[in-house]
């Protein structure tokens, strides 16, 4: 793949393992013809939904839907293949290298068949939440092979992350931000060894919607030496996610409460807003997390960044601060953006604020 400068954006400059990530099987890849840079194969890959999908060589044109998997394709390098994102994407990464006309999604069940096809892309990439059975059959009479992969599931990052590496000939980049994962997850798993759980009330967006057994909020939760409270919960939805009784909150005690807002790339600063909504709730003034000041909140475009690893290693630096001292999670933040996603970032904290104590 020949090197294309992309532009570097300066974010927000105006705005003040543990069990990390279970894998499932996926992106199992073989690649037919000659090896090396000269190399005119065909690829063959099997996605998410064990679909086997030949590509007639390393995609140098794509369309990507899903701001995930947008971030995978560019800490790659090969962002500047992007040649079609959905809104999402968009909207919540700035520093993409796209214009309005690129837009071919206004959402996961919203593609906009036609104009995919008029950018011509080698391959399009989609999440299994999409429609993507229906955008199998409409791309077909184009010609345009489709892929799922789902990029916002952490069971599957390594192997969404490896698929990816092949489908657009970057393979030695996908291994290097999987070590960078890897580095993260080892630390972790090293320093909280045996420690004792910290029980984490989770909420995510709207309040009282928290995290279940089966998401990768609830992952994040145990990566990062805690324990869920509503790990007895059942009924949630496609995400595992519930909205519980203000109440039972107030029942199980949290020791320590973390809220996560709308993910993007661009600051958006609702930190006291959200701090001071929280403290207001009936009854939850007295909860141990609020009066002993153990509360976050962030943005989740850091929190969720690389399959949730950055949020479960802030986490565990707030809920076991002796076992991780000497590790600064905004180092880590910082090498995501600044090396992964090739932007600059303003402040760490324009996006993730921890206790205030």
């Amino acid at each position: 793949m020949t090197p294309v400068l992309r532009r570097r954006t300066l974010l927000g400059a105006a705005v003040a393992t543990l069990p990390v990530l279970g894998l499932a099987a996926c992106g199992e890849v073989t690649v037919e013809g000659e090896t090396g840079a000269e190399a005119t194969g065909s690829i063959t890959v099997v996605d998410d939904q064990d679909r086997e999908v030949v590509l007639p060589r390393a995609a140098t044109r794509a369309v990507v839907v899903n701001s995930y998997a947008n971030e995978f394709v560019r800490a790659i390098g090969a962002g500047d293949t992007v040649v079609g994102v959905d809104r999402a994407s968009l909207d919540r990464l700035p520093y993409l290298p796209l214009e309005e006309s690129e837009v071919i999604a206004e959402g996961l069940d919203q593609l906009n068949y036609e104009a995919i096809a008029q950018l011509e892309p080698d391959v399009v990439i989609v999440p299994r939440n999409a429609v993507w059975q229906e955008a199998v059959e409409q791309l077909e009479p184009f010609g345009i092979p489709m892929i799922v992969a789902t990029a916002w599931d952490t069971e599957v990052v390594d192997e969404t992350i490896t698929l990816l590496g092949k489908v657009f000939g970057a393979e030695d980049a996908a291994r290097t931000v999987l070590d960078f994962r890897a580095e993260i997850s080892g630390l972790l798993e090293e320093r909280l060894a045996g420690v004792e759980p910290v029980p984490v009330y989770f909420e995510t967006v709207e309040p009282y919607l928290t995290t279940l057994p089966g998401s990768g909020f609830h992952a994040m939760i145990l990566a990062g030496g805690g324990s869920n409270i509503f790990d007895d919960a059942s009924g949630g939805d496609a995400q595992e996610e519930l909205t519980v009784d203000p109440s039972e909150v107030v029942l199980r005690d949290p020791q320590f409460i973390v809220h996560e807002f709308e993910p993007s790339a661009e600051p958006v600063d609702r930190f006291e807003d959200l701090r001071a909504d929280l403290a207001a709730r009936p009854g939850w003034s007295d909860m141990t997390a609020l009066t002993e000041g153990n509360v976050a909140i962030a943005n989740g475009w850091a929190t969720s960044a690389l399959g949730k690893s950055l949020g479960a290693l802030y986490l565990g630096s707030w809920l076991h601060p002796a076992e991780l001292d000497g590790v600064d999670p905004d180092e880590y933040l910082t090498r995501w953006v600044t090396e992964f996603q090739d932007t600059e970032l303003s402040d760490p904290a324009d996006f993730i604020q921890g206790p205030l104590s």
